[in-house]
C-alpha cells in the first residue's frame, strides 16, 4: 500500500492535494471571520455573475420545467435541438461550420469539459502544455488523469500571450495537447488570429492538439470581438474549443456549455462522459436554446460585455484616483492587477499577493484572490471580479484607496 501524507488521512486520496490551490478555501475562511467580526464584505473574489439571464431565457426554463415529460435521463450528447442551435450560433458568431452530430457535445458548464478532457484524450504519463498563471482546473484535471504539466509562462512583457518559440522543440514533441484561454482568466488578456495561427502551425508540426477555453468570448470591450480558433484554416483538424453560457448569458447556476471542433477529440470526450453522467436537465437545455436563439435574433439584447465594460471603467478610474495604477483589461469580468510595492513592512514577512489579499480583507472588507492561486507566475498580482454593481465597486475602490494610502509611500510594479 502506498504511503499517505500526514495531511490526507486514511480515507482521503493524495491526489486531492493536487486538484487546486488551497488559497480559495483560505479566502472563504477569511471572509467568514471578517463577517463574524461585523465587517461589511464586498465579494470581488469569485467570478459569479450577479445578474439573471434575460426574461426570455427564464420563461423558457420555467415553462419547460413545468412539463412532466422533462424529468427523464437526457443522454450525454445533449438534445438535438441544443446541439443544432449551438452549431448555428458558431456559424452566426464566428463563421465556423460544425457538424452538430459529430463535432458538438453539450457540457455541464465549461469546467465539466476541462475537468475530463485529459482523461479522454491522454494516457497516464502523457504531458500537456498549460499556461502559468492559469485557471486551477487546468492543472487539477491533469492530476486526476495522471498526466504531467509542462508550464509555459504568461508575462506582462509578452502581453500575457504564449511565446510559442520559447517553448522548446523537446517540449513540443512531448506534449499531447496545448491549452489556451482567450479571452483569459485570471489574466484578462485577448488573442487575435495571428496568435492562433502561430500555435496551430507549431501544433501541426509536432502533432499536438490545441484546446481553447473560450468561456469569455462574449465579454469583450472597446469594440473588440474575440475570434474563435476554429476560424483558422485547417483548425478543425487540429483544435477544439469550449464555450459556456454561464458568463455570456448569466446562466452560471444552470451549468450548460459545449465543446466543438475536431471530431475525434470531441468523440473521445463524449465516450468518456457516456460512462460517467446522463446529460443536462432537459429544461436547462431548452433555456440554452432560448439564449442562443435570442442572441442571433434581430431583437438581441446588448451583449453582457457592455455591462462589464461600464463597471471596468468606473472601478479602475476610481482605483487610479485612489493611488493604484491598474491596467484596463480588454475582456472578461476580471481585473488582473499588478500589486503596488509598499515600503511599510509586515510582521509576517515581505508583501506577497496572499498577504496583501488577507490584509485587504481584514482591514477593508474587500475580498480578492491572490495571484499565486493561479500559479507561480501569478505572484505579484491579485484578481478582482467585477461582480457587484457600480455603487459597490466605488465603495470597494474607496476602501482600497484608504488601505494603500495607509501603507506610507507606494511604488507601483512595472507592467512592461
Amino acid at each position: 500500500m502506498g504511503e499517505r501524507s500526514m495531511t490526507t488521512g486514511k480515507w482521503r486520496s493524495n491526489r486531492l492535494d493536487e486538484l487546486g490551490s488551497s488559497i480559495f478555501a483560505e479566502v472563504i475562511q477569511w471572509k467568514k471571520h471578517a463577517r463574524a467580526s461585523g465587517m461589511d464584505v464586498i465579494d470581488l473574489d469569485i467570478g459569479s455573475p450577479d445578474k439573471p439571464p434575460s426574461d426570455a431565457v427564464m420563461q423558457a426554463l420555467g415553462a419547460a420545467a413545468l412539463r412532466p415529460n422533462q424529468y427523464g435521463y437526457m443522454g450525454t450528447r445533449g438534445s438535438d435541438a441544443f446541439r443544432k442551435t449551438a452549431a448555428e450560433w458558431m456559424a452566426f458568431r464566428f463563421g465556423v461550420q460544425v457538424d452538430a452530430e459529430a463535432e458538438m457535445l453539450s457540457l455541464m458548464g465549461s469546467q465539466d469539459g476541462l475537468a475530463h478532457l485529459a482523461m479522454a484524450i491522454c494516457n497516464a504519463g502523457d504531458e500537456v502544455l498549460l499556461p502559468n498563471p492559469g485557471y486551477p482546473i487546468y492543472a487539477g484535471s491533469l492530476a486526476i488523469a495522471g498526466v504531467k504539466p509542462i508550464f509555459y509562462p504568461l508575462t506582462a512583457a509578452g502581453g500575457f500571450l504564449p511565446d510559442v518559440e520559447a517553448i522548446t522543440e523537446e517540449e513540443w514533441r512531448r506534449a499531447r495537447f496545448i491549452l489556451l484561454n482567450y479571452p483569459g482568466n485570471p489574466v484578462s488578456a485577448v488573442a487575435d488570429m495571428a496568435l492562433f495561427d502561430k500555435v496551430l502551425e507549431k501544433a501541426r508540426k509536432y502533432d499536438v492538439l490545441v484546446i481553447n477555453d473560450a468561456a469569455y468570448s462574449e465579454m469583450a470591450f472597446d469594440g473588440f470581438e474575440p475570434p474563435s480558433i476554429l476560424s483558422a484554416n485547417g483548425a478543425m483538424e487540429r483544435a477544439i474549443e469550449i464555450h459556456s453560457l454561464s458568463k455570456s448569458f448569466n446562466m452560471a447556476g444552470c451549468r450548460i456549455g459545449f465543446v466543438t471542433g475536431n471530431r475525434e477529440a470531441v468523440g473521445a470526450l463524449r465516450e468518456l462522459k457516456e460512462n460517467i453522467d446522463y446529460g443536462i436537465f432537459a429544461a436547462v437545455q431548452e433555456a440554452g436554446v432560448a439564449a442562443l436563439k435570442e442572441a442571433m435574433s434581430k431583437a438581441a439584447p446588448p451583449k453582457v460585455g457592455q455591462l462589464y465594460e461600464r463597471r471596468r471603467d468606473v472601478f479602475i478610474d476610481a482605483l487610479r484616483a485612489g493611488g493604484w495604477q491598474v491596467e484596463k483589461p480588454k475582456a472578461t469580468m476580471f481585473i488582473w492587477a499588478a500589486l503596488p510595492t509598499m515600503e511599510w513592512t509586515h510582521p509576517d514577512g515581505p508583501w506577497t499577493s496572499r498577504l496583501i489579499a488577507r490584509e485587504l480583507l481584514e482591514q477593508t472588507g474587500v475580498a480578492v484572490i491572490p495571484g499565486e492561486a493561479f500559479g507561480s507566475e501569478g505572484e505579484g498580482y491579485v484578481r478582482l471580479a467585477l461582480v457587484v454593481d457600480e455603487a459597490r465597486l466605488l465603495e470597494a475602490a474607496e476602501r482600497i484607496g484608504r488601505f494603500i494610502r495607509g501603507k506610507a509611500r507606494v511604488h507601483h510594479r512595472s507592467t512592461t
